[in-house]
């Protein structure tokens, strides 16, 4: 299959990030080898776990190459030298979202991952970087991200591997899915088609069959 190597293993804690609110959206580069839980990597923090974490969203990855985009739209930021600067867990050059199906499997290390899920931009991004409209620009762009469920547990370490071993709904990128679900373009026959896709986080699932007007999963 296919291979990328793995730059960097990221991972953050919660902390004060706008007033009251807490955010670990700041992730560090690891030095070493670090699990891979069920819930994610150990140690590492999701303030808000209504909407960030748990098995459906346990690992992150935002493409490095977007990072030079990024450049070109809001111009220098300490947070694009970061590899982790968008949040993400797996610093990856060369694979972006129309490159991942939904329940694509990878080797990650000695774990087992699967894509579950795009990533839903939230305002904490544009917090983290002072600028106003990047929400907005990564739903017209695509440039989401994505979210893997743990399969097998295991250890990763920067210059491991990201290694493709298994084909998901080669149909469902993360980037159709995405302008689908996200950017709200789905035709009636996306939705009840994403309502049954069985690799896509229940979560979405859900949403795909209330906007189709389905019965809740």
């Amino acid at each position: 299959m296919s291979i990328w190597p793995l730059e960097a293993v990221c991972t953050g804690t919660a902390r004060p990030f706008n007033g009251a609110e807490l955010s670990a959206i700041t992730k560090r580069a690891r030095e070493g080898a670090v699990q891979v839980l069920e819930e994610g990597l150990a140690p590492d923090e999701q303030a808000d776990r209504s909407v960030h974490g748990g098995p459906e969203m346990a690992l992150h990855l935002y493409p490095l190459d977007h990072h030079t985009w990024w450049r070109g739209i809001i111009g220098d930021h300490p947070a694009l030298d970061e590899p982790g600067g968008f949040g993400s867990n797996l610093a990856v050059s060369g694979l972006t979202e129309d490159m991942v199906n939904i329940g694509d499997r990878f080797r990650l290390g000695t774990a087992l991952i699967e894509v579950s899920q795009p990533r839903q931009p939230c305002w904490k991004i544009e917090h983290r970087f002072g600028h106003k409209g990047m929400v907005a620009q990564i739903i017209e762009s695509g440039r989401s991200g994505w979210y893997f469920r743990v399969i097998e547990t295991g250890l990763v370490a920067a210059g491991d591997s990201l290694e493709r071993i298994a084909i998901g709904a080669e149909s469902w990128s993360v980037a159709r899915v995405f302008r689908a679900l996200v950017a709200g373009k789905a035709s009636p026959e996306e939705l009840a088609a994403l309502a049954e896709l069985a690799p896509l986080s229940p979560k979405l699932r859900e949403k795909a069959a209330i906007r189709l007007g389905s019965p809740t999963i």
